[in-house]
């Protein structure tokens, strides 16, 4: 093997790579704006090297569970220049790893490429709001940038339920507690439910990744708390069914009542690929008003696409036309925002048929 995990990392960071792979018989191999490539020179890993690389940087704790379950998350600090999130599992008997670079310096929310009235977000008191999208689109970035606007401008207890912690924030206005799933707490429901006593203005939800947790963030959010969560979901429509079917068919009437009582906004993003080398946020969003909440708590959910894409003044985006002003801005291809659009009919009649 003629390359290090140390190389291998400031080369993510000189590459802006969000992604390194280690696995058997394949290159180190980068993810460079959405496209795999194999670290030039790097020979084929064997299942040695993989341990060779990996092994140095996992703490006793961590090594324990990876004998134990078979796989462990964390994240690390890198000579103070990025910080990962690293998940090493086993395949096909080998080991594995995949490493995700998290900047080290926290995007504020007019970076994000999201529209600047979303920042209104952040006065908000209680209520919950959804960042959602498939694993590697920005929810992680843009749920960041909330909390250290908050935490930049406001006196509040922020608490953080993360697996693993990924941004660091600093020292601000705020009280911040930031708490990580194996290390801080032995599972997301008992975090949750502790959270209620630790005395929070605002609380971020890692993942709602189930019922419990489902159910928890939503009384979190019920109960007076600004709550911020994800879901690996493609629109708002999606998340909003998702939300609900995961409860027996018995509480869904009640469940649709408590989340039009607090849903705030849905934003549903991708990062889509641009025409020069790179990617740009391409997104949906869902203004919880009369009109939402009605179709919510009367089961309508199907009416949300439409009712999207005829309440722009609202403050409202359907992903189409967000796609639609990328192509019109020249920042990508017609062929991109195609393959991209949820709804093909909806991106035809944007741009004129």
């Amino acid at each position: 093997m003629n390359i290090n995990i140390s190389q291998l990392l400031e080369l993510m960071i000189q590459r802006e790579a969000s992604d390194l792979h280690l696995i058997a018989n394949f290159p180190p191999t980068i993810r460079v704006n959405g496209d795999l490539l194999p670290v030039i020179g790097s020979e084929q890993l064997t299942s040695e090297d993989i341990k060779s690389l990996v092994m140095p940087v996992l703490a006793e704790g961590h090594k324990e569970q990876l004998a134990r379950l078979l796989d462990v998350d964390f994240g690390m600090d890198f000579k103070n220049t990025g910080r990962f999130r690293v998940n090493v599992y086993h395949q096909v008997g080998t080991l594995a790893a995949a490493f995700r670079l998290i900047p080290k310096k926290l995007r504020q929310l007019d970076q994000t490429g999201l529209p600047a009235n979303i920042g209104k977000i952040t006065d908000l008191k209680q209520g919950l709001i959804l960042v959602t999208g498939p694993t590697g689109q920005g929810k992680t970035t843009t749920l960041a940038a909330f909390i250290d606007k908050i935490n930049r401008e406001r006196s509040a207890h922020i608490i953080t339920i993360e697996d693993p912690i990924e941004f660091i924030y600093p020292k601000n206005k705020s009280l911040i507690s930031q708490r990580e799933l194996n290390s801080d707490t032995v599972s997301w429901g008992r975090a949750l439910r502790a959270t209620l006593r630790e005395d929070p203005d605002v609380v971020l939800v890692g993942e709602m990744r189930d019922f419990e947790t489902i159910a928890a963030a939503l009384t979190i959010a019920e109960t007076g708390h600004l709550v911020f969560a994800t879901l690996h979901t493609n629109s708002a429509g999606q998340t909003l069914d998702r939300i609900i079917d995961v409860f027996p068919s018995v509480q869904q009437a009640q469940i649709r009542s408590q989340l039009a009582a607090v849903l705030e906004v849905v934003i549903s993003q991708r990062l889509i690929p641009t025409i020069n080398p790179g990617r740009v946020l391409a997104y949906e969003i869902l203004i919880g008003n009369t009109a939402s909440r009605a179709i919510i708590r009367e089961g309508k959910t199907h009416l949300i696409d439409n009712l999207i894409q005829t309440s722009a003044e609202s403050g409202m985006v359907i992903m189409e036309a967000s796609l639609a002003f990328l192509l019109h801005e020249g920042y990508i291809t017609l062929e991109t925002a195609q393959n991209y659009a949820i709804r093909p009919q909806v991106l035809e009649k944007l741009m004129g048929g």
